[in-house]
């Protein structure tokens, strides 16, 4: 679905990513684990066209987006779920999720009946649907995040630590969310620290460390690999 071919991203004078080459595969979750600092989110701030790359490609079904605006690549299909959620706060949950639904704004019908679906997969928000999301958890402002990305009827979600600042038992939730989705067929891309949950639900993974993808392979995999055993396992060892 989107190919990652030697991107290489820079804060001034800082190289973020040194020439990053990756691939999500269509249908699937592919996840992106690495410690702080890695490059994790300026990965998806490239991708999404907030930060421009300073060279590489990046080619959804063989259309190249590097050079694109942000908005321009959520009309191709790439929409993102940030880090931190960054619901509008004083907006309510229904026009949040309308919000969602801006890159179809010149086409005809299709967005009340998708607000609908996106309440129907989560009653929690149509409950609140007239509440202003600041109000909401920060589970359900988790829950508003997604279901504004998914009003833009996505080909690939690119998901951005969504377990942070979340007490255990709401991460738990959103990733049942998250595996639901995935096994709905879509297409998601997603970025977390929590490497044990994250390889629970993904089909494939990288590992991204100091700007250099280092690692990548099925879940099952991981424990047959020393770096990733150490980085995010803790006592547990390679076997």
């Amino acid at each position: 679905m989107l190919e990652i071919r030697d991107i290489k991203t820079t804060y001034g004078k800082i190289a973020a990513l040194k020439g990053v080459s990756l691939d999500i595969r269509e249908g699937g979750l592919t996840c992106l684990l690495g410690p702080n600092g890695a490059g994790k989110t300026t990965l998806i701030w490239t991708i999404s066209g907030i930060l421009k790359a300073q060279s590489g490609s990046m080619k959804l079904a063989g259309e190249e987006l590097a050079g694109l605006k942000p908005h321009q690549i959520v009309e191709k299909g790439v929409v993102t779920v940030p880090e931190n959620r960054l619901v509008f706060p004083e907006m309510t949950v229904k026009d949040n999720l309308i919000v969602g639904a801006f890159s179809r704004r010149k086409a005809k019908g299709g967005v009340e009946e998708d607000l609908e679906s996106v309440l129907d997969r989560f009653p929690r928000l149509r409950e609140r649907a007239n509440q202003e999301a600041g109000t909401l958890s920060g589970g359900e402002q988790q829950m508003l995040a997604v279901g504004r990305a998914l009003m833009a009827r996505p080909k690939i979600l690119l998901m951005d630590e969504p377990s942070t600042g979340l007490a255990p038992i709401i991460v738990e939730e959103i990733f049942e969310i998250i595996g639901k989705l995935r096994d709905e067929g879509r297409t998601i891309f997603l970025v977390e620290q929590n490497a044990n949950l994250a390889l629970d639900y993904a089909d494939h993974f990288y590992l991204l460390e100091q700007g250099h993808v280092t690692f990548g392979g099925q879940p099952g995999e991981v424990d047959h690999d020393e770096l990733i055993a150490r980085a995010y396992l803790g006592a547990r060892k390679a076997s």
